[in-house]
């Protein structure tokens, strides 16, 4: 009994297929981690940076504020010391609100870490959803 596909056209092999099909999925996945991996260290590099100014500056004015403060009720000890406390005191409680208030704003205005991650695992999804048509721009 003859082969029944001979004359008729090949059809394609599902294991090659497949193995295309795993190996493009892998090199998306890998790029993709490349990307994270970069953004992680660049956001890592920024707070850190971040933080030692801001621990520097927190240090240098809190001294400078302690030297403010102590001048000020020293001034006026003899005629309103608990003024001159209240005022100072109520002086402080004023920045350091305007300084949290400005700090959840400032969070709010950021942009998500890891956006350019999750945008091309967006465009990568649409792509496999979409049977792998070809992408612009690539």
């Amino acid at each position: 009994m003859a082969d029944m596909r001979d004359g008729a056209p090949p059809r394609p092999q599902f294991r090659s297929a497949a193995a295309r099909f795993i190996n493009t999925a892998l090199a998306l996945a890998h790029t993709r981690v490349e990307l994270a991996s970069v953004e992680f260290a660049e956001e890592r590099q920024r707070l850190k940076r971040s933080a030692m100014l801001i621990a520097g500056a927190v240090f240098m004015f809190s001294f400078a504020l302690l030297g403010i403060a102590a001048w000020i009720v020293v001034y006026f000890w003899d005629t309103y010391r608990l003024e001159a406390i209240a005022a100072v005191t109520l002086a402080f409680a004023i920045v350091g609100g305007f300084l949290l208030w400005r700090n959840a704003a400032l969070a709010r205005e950021s942009p998500t870490p890891f956006s350019a991650t999750l945008a091309e695992l967006a465009k990568d999804r649409a792509w496999l959803a979409g049977g792998g048509a070809h992408r612009s721009g690539e």
